[in-house]
């Protein structure tokens, strides 16, 4: 598998990282098995790895820890992580998720990352997959090239208010079919539209619709930092 070798990562039983990459559709249709219950036992890797790079990096208090994991390991967070590796060019879908967008789909290629850590630490060992973990994951977190916030609404709600703005999202479009909706949404600030937003739910739309609102109204009057803690 090229991922592999691009990782520089000698296998010991392939068929681990074959099924990491298989969604459900594609072993319904295949007759093969699914990511599914690597995806269970990597999300628990990936909040141990984390854990442990937050309690010995920071001085932080237990609440400020969750937080922190919580944050770094959101399906946000792992879509980004994924991405950052391309592992969607090793998703295999079945026809119809194929054709709805699946291969794009954020849930899906954060599943994989989860899924793909389950594989990598039964073929290779726990000390393999921190290794993995302090050279795909820490970089992006130390070095903020990830945006790995996605509560955007909040933000954008608070920073509204302060302004004593009124604020409401509007639904402009929607579209396709029952098991692929397309929502587009307008995030309006007193009256006038300050952005817009596109996803398969309404929900996400709006998320991207403020994130987008934020980009165009916080220049100069506003701070992430303080409004993520």
């Amino acid at each position: 598998m090229e991922l592999l070798d691009k990782l520089n990562i000698k296998p010991n039983i392939i068929n681990l990282y074959e099924t990491a990459f298989s969604h459900t559709s594609y072993a319904n249709e295949n007759d093969t098995l699914s990511y599914e219950r690597l995806e269970f036992l990597g999300d628990a890797v990936l909040e141990l790895l984390m854990s442990d790079y937050l309690y010995s990096r920071y001085e932080y208090d237990e609440g400020e820890m969750t937080k922190l994991r919580a944050h770094y390991v959101c399906t946000t967070a792992n879509y980004e992580y994924s991405k950052k590796l391309g592992l969607e060019k090793y998703l295999k879908l079945g026809v119809g998720e194929e054709a709805s967008g699946g291969r794009t789909r954020k849930a899906i290629l954060a599943d994989i990352f989860e899924s793909f850590l389950g594989a990598l630490y039964l073929d290779q060992g726990l000390d393999t997959v921190k290794k993995f973990f302090n050279e795909n994951v820490v970089p992006h977190i130390e070095n903020h090239e990830i945006d790995f916030f996605d509560d955007y609404k909040s933000v954008l709600q608070e920073f509204v208010q302060t302004d004593k703005k009124s604020l409401e999202y509007k639904l402009i479009e929607e579209s396709g079919p029952a098991h692929n909706r397309h929502f587009k949404v307008e995030a309006i600030i007193d009256g006038i539209v300050y952005g817009v937003g596109e996803s398969n739910s309404k929900k996400a739309a709006e998320q991207e619709a403020a994130k987008d609102a934020l980009s165009k109204a916080q220049k100069g009057k506003l701070k992430w930092e303080e409004h993520m803690k």
